[in-house]
């Protein structure tokens, strides 16, 4: 299993809520190439790579990738946290805000939620490779 030091990797300290770029970056959380798609396709990849070294790679990438998750998370909850009604609502969020008031929800940045579809597991080294470095290359 993994030491977990409950610290963010790189500290998150946004001051001023600022809820259409979170609209944006949520993306990077449960969109098809975010964190969370990220972390999911290594670490379901590892099991079936036949070369012992490349599958303990993927499992070290994986499970950066889900720190990453957690660096975006902090972004997001803090772009948005303490909203008025006001600033929901000039600033587009009300869509997002009926359903998960101001909890985390991985989805798209246009409202897509996210699902196991976006990412692949085939089985084959060389073709779950190619899917890894496509989406890594498809991350902003």
């Amino acid at each position: 299993m993994w030491s977990y030091e409950k610290r963010l990797q790189y500290p998150v300290k946004i001051s001023t809520p600022n809820p259409k770029i979170a609209q944006v970056i949520i993306s990077q959380f449960g969109g098809p190439d975010g964190e969370l798609a990220a972390s999911q396709r290594y670490l379901s990849q590892r099991y079936t790579m036949p070369y012992r070294e490349v599958a303990g790679l993927l499992t070290d990438i994986g499970t950066e990738e889900l720190a990453h998750m957690e660096m975006i998370c902090a972004i997001v909850h803090q772009l948005t946290r303490n909203l008025t009604p006001e600033q929901i609502m000039e600033s587009g969020f009300e869509k997002y805000y009926v359903d998960h008031t101001l909890g985390l929800w991985p989805q798209a940045a246009g409202g897509t939620p996210f699902t196991a579809t976006v990412f692949q597991s085939k089985g084959d080294p060389i073709t779950d490779l190619h899917e890894d470095m496509a989406a890594d290359g498809a991350i902003i």
